[in-house]
């Protein structure tokens, strides 16, 4: 009589036939977990490329024409002057706009401004900001017209843009001929405040597959008096 059954070759190829497709298997799904990893932090550059922009746009537009009282308290009521700092990398400015509470917080001073990347390389754009508390408050960041004490990183500073081949500001000039129109200049030396402000920034590495830096150019719109007093701060 007849048995029938599976020979040792036979267990042994359908053995391998399994562990080969086990293995098939495996490395799909990992190249696939790993395409997933790579697309997700590629999502993730580009949401902070684009929000870091937005950010910066916004801080400016919520520009707020303010005065500051510099040299003030025991040496007298401070001189007036038009609260605004504009350098080639450091900007400092009263907005409405903050990281916290966006457009529902209270008035910010913001501190824009350029320091080295990780490692020396490049450099980044960070913020600070400062509760506005009004013109004494703001005239303690400055000695005089045009005078402002420097801005310092803090672990509390916030990273807008990082690994930058350069980021520099701009500030649209009104020109005094009728004639002629405004003009960009990197460096803000009225006692006024500029048309428009343009941060000017540049990738460390291009790479067409991201979202890169770009220069990003945001007019300021002065809808109050800087000599009434609004709210109470």
């Amino acid at each position: 009589m007849n048995e029938k059954g599976l020979t040792l070759m036979e267990v042994l190829i359908a053995v391998t036939l399994l562990s080969l497709l086990s293995v098939a298997m495996f490395m799909a799904m990992r190249i696939g977990l790993n395409s997933y990893v790579k697309a997700d932090a590629r999502l993730m550059d580009n949401r902070r490329a684009v929000g870091a922009q937005r950010i910066v746009e916004e801080e400016i537009e919520g520009f707020m024409p303010v005065i500051a009282l510099c040299n003030g308290g025991n040496n007298g009521p401070g001189t007036k002057i038009a609260f605004f700092q504009g350098e080639p990398e450091v900007m400092r400015l009263v907005s409405t706009f903050s990281l916290q509470g966006a457009w529902r917080g209270q008035p910010q001073v913001l501190e824009l401004f350029v320091i080295p990347g990780e490692d020396g390389r490049g450099v980044r754009l960070v913020v600070n900001e400062h509760l506005y508390t009004g013109p004494a408050g703001a005239g303690r960041l400055c000695l005089g017209p045009r005078q402002f004490l420097p801005v310092n990183p803090s672990p509390q500073s916030f990273v807008l843009a990082d690994k930058l081949e350069y980021c520099r500001f701009a500030y649209l000039t009104p020109s005094p001929n009728p004639n002629e129109p405004p003009a960009w200049k990197t460096l803000w030396t009225t006692q006024t405040w500029p048309l428009a402000v343009r941060v000017e920034m540049a990738p460390l590495e291009a790479d067409p597959s991201r979202i890169q830096p770009i220069t990003v150019t945001a007019p300021i719109y002065l809808r109050r008096s800087p000599e009434i007093q609004y709210g109470d701060f």
